[in-house]
């Protein structure tokens, strides 16, 4: 896009646009999102970036009314395989808080400044800055839907002391922390409106742009469900997904609705540590696959005269990736009932249980020990070691690559491994003749192809054991509380 596409963007306040760039105004001093609301400025005064973290470190400061901070993810770095692409999702998974700009470039094969360099001039900002904008987004949310004390929402949230962190909120917000806690009535003393939302965990609205395929999607997480670490309960179209996670610095309880009054998914999150949010909730957006561009998608399938009727009946259909890749690999290759057994014998318990969930998912090394299955703990200890690696910023080709030198992995397993754990949006496990014209939606395409076929896209296992004949193609404002993130 040149900035005369954008500004016609921001004009129309065209929300397709939202997270793919930010516009910020030389003379009120503040970035909005697109769609912003706001009267257009005039042209002269419009600067264009590509990051939030851009135009912060130009000087401006979130808008009020639009919440830039709070869009969904870009939905090219979902498509990139480059460095820029697996930086964004590392970052936004919290290597750089984790780990600092030092393990960031270790996980990508570069040296720390190659990494600045490429970041500096694709976005405008480098790998701290970005880190940066992603923790004020963190406090921002603590601080207006739960009532921790601000001292321990400073760390919670990634920042190394409490003066950086007044200073970033000031700077990005022009705000201090308690205004912004005011704003939402939190922090009201016992017996108030935010100590009952912290009982009920961190509320959260996860946003997502143009049409969604809620049902779709929860039809396949209802098929594929590993019992004491999932369950989806309630009618379709009202149901909920529930699940445990494993997180870098404890554990954490997930739940996620299906029925929506907005472009968002409502969801709550409970923690052992707060310094998980972060990573917590990108998973949470990696699995329901909320940065994808439904426009793009639908304008290239759409284009095939077979996948045609089937995306112009769901709009919106979503390829939905993976809370735990190394997690996603061992469902794949052993089946959700098998996968259950192993959560039974060797999963952790839960310290609190909730519901029917109790248990955490065995973690590889574990498996590599114990398991009794030979191709199970040869995939199990390949995670283990780093043979294979699947984390956000995995190296795709590399990956598939790893999988298929292991004894008992075929191409339609590492192909399905490639699809969900390491969210690829561009896999045909079945390589169908022609599916190259659906490039670079190939995995979406997969999904129109299962709804229409089945009217329900099977599970992970049900794919990997039955694959469909060689050759063959099947036609058939925001409230400050919960926060968008």
């Amino acid at each position: 896009m040149d900035e005369q596409t954008r500004y016609e963007a921001v004009s129309s306040r065209d929300a397709r646009f939202d997270g793919e760039f930010f516009f910020a105004v030389t003379t009120t001093g503040i970035y909005c999102r697109p769609s912003c609301p706001a009267v257009t400025p005039k042209r002269k005064n419009v600067r264009f970036y590509p990051t939030a973290a851009a135009a912060q470190g130009n000087g401006f400061r979130a808008c009020r009314r639009c919440r830039p901070d709070a869009v969904p993810g870009s939905a090219e770095w979902n498509v990139r395989a480059d460095v820029v692409g697996r930086a964004m999702r590392m970052i936004g998974d919290g290597v750089v808080d984790r780990e600092g700009v030092p393990g960031l470039a270790d996980r990508l094969g570069y040296s720390p400044r190659q990494v600045q360099r490429q970041l500096n001039a694709e976005l405008g900002a480098g790998p701290v800055a970005l880190a940066r904008a992603q923790r004020a987004h963190t406090a921002r949310i603590l601080l207006q839907t739960t009532d921790l004390p601000v001292t321990e929402i400073v760390f919670a949230s990634g920042f190394a002391s409490v003066r950086q962190f007044n200073d970033t909120m000031r700077q990005i917000y022009a705000r201090t922390p308690s205004a912004l806690r005011a704003e939402s009535g939190t922090g009201t003393g016992p017996g108030g409106g935010a100590r009952e939302r912290s009982r009920a965990g961190i509320p959260l609205r996860l946003a997502h742009r143009g049409p969604y395929a809620a049902r779709e999607v929860f039809d396949l997480l209802a098929a594929d469900t590993v019992a004491r670490i999932e369950e989806v309960s309630g009618v379709p179209g009202h149901r909920t997904y529930r699940r445990t996670l494993t997180l870098p610095c404890g554990a954490g309880v997930v739940a996620v609705d299906e029925a929506s009054a907005g472009p968002w998914l409502e969801a709550r999150i409970h923690l052992t540590d707060l310094r998980d949010l972060t990573t917590a909730v990108q998973r949470l957006r990696r699995l329901f696959d909320l940065d994808a561009d439904p426009r793009a998608v639908a304008e290239t399938l759409g284009a095939d005269p077979l996948l045609a009727p089937l995306v112009a009946a769901r709009p919106g259909l979503r390829s939905p990736g993976a809370a735990d890749p190394d997690e996603c690999a061992v469902q794949t290759l052993v089946g959700p009932v098998v996968a259950a057994g192993l959560v039974e014998r060797y999963g952790k318990l839960l310290d609190v249980p909730c519901g029917g969930l109790t248990r955490l998912f065995p973690e590889p090394g574990v498996l590599a020990d114990r398991a009794e299955d030979p191709g199970l703990r040869r995939l199990a200890a390949a995670l283990a070691d780093g043979t294979v690696r699947l984390d956000a910023g995995a190296d795709r080709d590399a990956a598939e690559e790893a999988l298929l030198r292991l004894p008992g992995v075929g191409p339609r397993t590492a192909a399905l491994i490639r699809m969900r754990a390491l969210g690829d949006p561009d896999v045909d496990p079945d390589a169908v003749p022609g599916s190259e014209a659906w490039r670079p939606w190939r995995s979406y395409a997969v999904r129109h192809r299962e709804a229409g076929a089945a009217g329900v896209s099977p599970g992970r296992r049900r794919a990997a054991t039955r694959p469909p004949p060689a050759g063959r193609r099947t036609a058939p404002p925001a409230p400050s509380s919960p926060s968008r993130a």
